[in-house]
């Protein structure tokens, strides 16, 4: 049964507001070393993506986008022991995204974008994250233009608008 717009859209905008509230309780109590694959599984639920490492191992990705501005990573070791939780979306990490890097390189490093937009009149597509911010009345997004033709980074930049534009 497919439920109304208005009561989708209520469930989401609860979500979206109930999320950051769950996150502030259950990632402290993720301790690298000690909690356990099915421990964080418990507390954050199935992760967006699975990600696997080189190694074997594997990293669950918990983004927050588009309403919210994290998005995290918890790394397991060879025991499905969490061995990193880590919050992606940091000044820190934005500024090591560079030309040349993949789609697929991007999303390992930043998650799910909020939004991905094809511009074939520039011959790129364009996937956007929103970030955390320096002035409340203001959105800052981040956005990474790749190229159609080879799939690589042309160039990646800020951009903030004012909230509720």
């Amino acid at each position: 049964m497919k439920l109304p717009g208005w009561i989708a859209t209520v469930f989401s905008a609860l979500a979206a507001t109930l999320l950051p509230a769950c996150d502030a309780v259950n990632l402290p109590e993720i301790k690298p070393g000690i909690t356990t694959l099915a421990e964080v599984r418990s507390r954050m639920g199935e992760p967006g993506f699975i990600h696997r490492n080189d190694d074997g191992t594997a990293t669950w990705e918990y983004s927050r986008q588009p309403a919210g501005i994290h998005c995290y990573m918890i790394s397991f070791d060879g025991r499905d022991i969490v061995s990193e939780l880590e919050q992606v979306l940091t000044p820190e990490n934005l500024a090591r995204v560079a030309p040349g890097m993949t789609q697929q390189e991007l999303r390992r490093r930043l998650g799910q974008p909020a939004r991905r937009e094809v511009f074939s009149n520039l011959g790129e597509e364009v996937w956007e994250w929103h970030i955390a911010g320096d002035i409340p009345t203001e959105e800052t997004y981040f956005s990474a233009h790749f190229d159609l033709g080879d799939g690589t980074l042309r160039k990646a930049g800020q951009r903030i608008e004012p909230k509720g534009r």
